[in-house]
């Protein structure tokens, strides 16, 4: 929790206020006992209707007095948290959009959803909580004990004894449910994922008749997570009963000594009342510290997961060199490698290529061979073994900002955004309508377009108001926004027929700009200046289309899977074109 209080920086002023107003509203509590006494000792014995209405008014008083503190207090303590949760939500958003893909993939979106929503509100609550309980609590606890000895010292002794055993209970219970929390938080966070799964997977789940078998996953999660909570829910509950039973043993000691230092005429009935009062304050306030008591806990719990996220280092950003405008070689690779972790096998074995300026690379292999693995590394998203290389600086030198504006991406998912054509075209930079009209008819998506609300057309969450190759091919004019100086396209046709695919094609490696296309259909990088052939993670080929269907077996036999084995003669050594 600590690492994250930085955040609370621009609220520390009102992070006192919050307290102070809660310990001046606690203080005008403890003085209504005291009037209450003298109400019973002076106005009710003597029957005495002016006095008793002019100790009411008093009473009125502390109470509109300690409620306009209260809301001071609250105010106080409600921005100060919300704020601090802001500031965190706001830091821990920009912290996971650095993260690298490594990282992503060890914590799991689940994971992140969870402690961006879920966590940071145990969080809030436990802030609130605290800023307007901590220091009221105890003070109403221990100036009813000072208050008490100011009535009678005799009796008070009771409350000597009976405040440590209850701060002894208070904090036993407090270190024993901090790791319970943190072990329901994370079965919650299990949960999660296995709920998400299923309603991303829902139609796969029913196509292949396999609800009974996730609802039991979904069931053995749910018990072992009912489980954990049940345990920590048993020693908090042990708080109100524990802290009734150690108030009302105090109570009775306290009602019985005092009643007989009554017979004895050594304390009144509007003292032991007052005793009685301050005893009945602590009983209320230490039920609101069990209750803190939980909140803290859970927030604890809370703010170590959210601590951990930021303990996960970040890419770097802003502190290497630009890329150069002046350059001949747009990628070299030397020996790349690369495992993920826990992956077993590697990913990449020893893949080396040079790749010249304006130059287009098609990269292909069947499924599982590296591909977009390779697309990764090329793109910074992962950090391989080798030496990679990018307009002529090694990978690892360049600003990852400043590199990312340079290269374009079309990812496998066409991820499209909430919004309209034009918000989402805009994100690779500022630009004309023309400029983006211009990049839509390249993609093949103006015509489509132009039938519905122009560049105005909403596309609605994900692209679900567009169709899988109306957004395949937006997200392929998002890239060209702007005409970037190299492209990668990572099997960004697949959701296209064959004649637009070609035309989408074509129009893009017109533009001269350095292209990659990944692909698993020959179809697709045939137009290439040269093609990388990838088996397992291996390079086993490298050249032109007409050379590999001479020379790569597993280049034919991708080919052959298309066209038949009896066109391989046939399209041996010809362009893109006789496509």
């Amino acid at each position: 929790m600590r690492k994250l209080l930085k955040y609370m920086k621009e609220y520390r002023g009102r992070c006192a206020l919050a307290p102070l107003f809660k310990m001046l509203e606690a203080a005008a509590e403890l003085f209504v006992p005291l009037v209450m006494a003298d109400v019973i000792d002076n106005g009710i014995a003597r029957a005495d209707r002016g006095y008793i209405a002019a100790r009411a008014g008093i009473l009125v008083a502390l109470a509109l007095v300690g409620f306009s503190f209260t809301l001071c207090a609250q105010y106080f303590s409600a921005v100060s948290a919300v704020g601090f949760v802001t500031n965190i939500k706001r830091a821990l958003m920009r912290h996971v959009l650095s993260l690298g893909y490594s990282d992503i993939d060890r914590e799991g979106t689940a994971a992140l959803l969870a402690r961006m929503t879920g966590d940071l509100a145990e969080v809030q609550n436990g802030v609130n909580l605290v800023l307007r309980l901590l220091l009221r609590s105890p003070f109403i606890v221990i100036g009813s004990a000072v208050m008490a000895f100011t009535v009678d010292p005799a009796s008070a002794v009771i409350f000597v004894i009976v405040i440590p055993v209850l701060f002894a209970v208070v904090f036993a219970i407090l270190l024993s449910t901090v790791p319970l929390f943190r072990k329901v938080r994370e079965k919650t966070e299990k949960l999660l994922f296995t709920v998400k799964e299923h309603l991303f997977g829902a139609r796969v789940i029913r196509s292949f008749n396999a609800d009974g078998k996730e609802s039991e996953k979904f069931e053995r999660e749910n018990r072992s997570l009912t489980k954990k909570a049940r345990r920590a829910g048993r020693i908090s509950a042990l708080l109100n009963p524990l802290t009734y039973v150690i108030i009302n043993l105090g109570i009775l000691f306290l009602l019985y000594k005092g009643a007989l230092r009554i017979q004895t005429k050594e304390l009144t009935v509007g003292q032991l009342v007052a005793l009685y009062n301050y005893m009945s304050q602590i009983l209320v306030e230490l039920l609101k510290l069990a209750n803190l008591v939980i909140s803290v806990s859970r927030a604890l719990s809370a703010a170590e997961r959210v601590e951990e996220i930021f303990g996960t280092e970040g890419e770097s950003g802003g502190e290497g060199i630009a890329p150069p405008e002046d350059y001949s070689v747009a990628l070299r690779l030397d020996d790349v490698s690369f495992s993920y972790t826990d992956g077993g096998h590697p990913a990449l074995s020893g893949v080396s290529l040079e790749l010249k300026r304006h130059e287009s690379l098609g990269v292909i292999g069947p499924t599982g061979s590296g591909k977009t693995t390779l697309i990764n590394i090329i793109s910074g998203f992962y950090k391989a073994d080798g030496k990679v290389e990018l307009f002529g600086v090694p990978q690892e030198e360049l600003d990852r900002e400043a590199l990312r504006r340079r290269i374009r991406r079309v990812p496998q998912r066409s991820a499209l955004f909430s919004g309209s054509v034009r918000d989402n075209l805009l994100w690779c930079g500022d630009a004309s309508d023309e400029e983006m009209l211009e990049a839509a008819e390249t993609a093949s998506a103006k015509s489509f377009l132009l039938e519905k609300e122009g560049l105005d057309t909403k596309v609605g969450e994900g692209g679900s108001r567009l169709s899988g190759g109306q957004r395949q091919r937006l997200a392929v004019a998002r890239a060209l926004v702007g005409k970037p100086d190299f492209l990668i396209l990572d099997d960004s046709f697949s959701s296209l027929d064959p004649a637009t695919a070609r035309d989408v094609r074509n129009a893009v490696l017109s533009l001269g700009a350095t292209t990659i296309i990944a692909s698993q259909r020959t179809t697709s990088v045939m137009s290439c200046d040269r093609i990388l052939v990838l088996e397992d993670g291996r390079a086993v080929g490298l050249g032109t289309h007409g050379e590999l269907l001479a020379s790569c077996p597993v280049y034919r036999e991708i080919h052959a899977s298309v066209f038949g084995s009896d066109a391989l003669p046939a399209f041996a050594g010809k362009e893109a074109d006789d496509e």
